[in-house]
């Protein structure tokens, strides 16, 4: 299957409620996750992650809809082939 290098943001509401499941999620993923930035954004009461992948379309879609489905996470991913 073709692999793909992309960035995946996270937009995290919750931080409380969803940073567990986050770090859980991001852990069973850790082979095709290459690099994690996360940024507190205190003014707007939010949290941002920015990752970098290199992975299966099956395998990024996967954990960012695993992502996607805890309450107060938006999930957004831009991917390129990999040559």
């Amino acid at each position: 299957m073709e692999r793909r290098i992309g960035v995946v943001g996270i937009l995290v509401e919750d931080r409380q409620h969803a940073a567990g499941k986050i770090n859980s999620i991001l852990s069973e993923y850790a082979e095709i996750i290459v690099g994690r930035m996360g940024i507190p954004y205190r003014e707007k009461n939010l949290a941002v992650i920015a990752l970098i992948v290199d992975g299966t379309t099956d395998e990024i879609g996967a954990m960012t809809g695993k992502l996607g489905s805890i309450r107060g996470v938006q999930v957004k991913s831009a991917l390129v082939s990999r040559k």
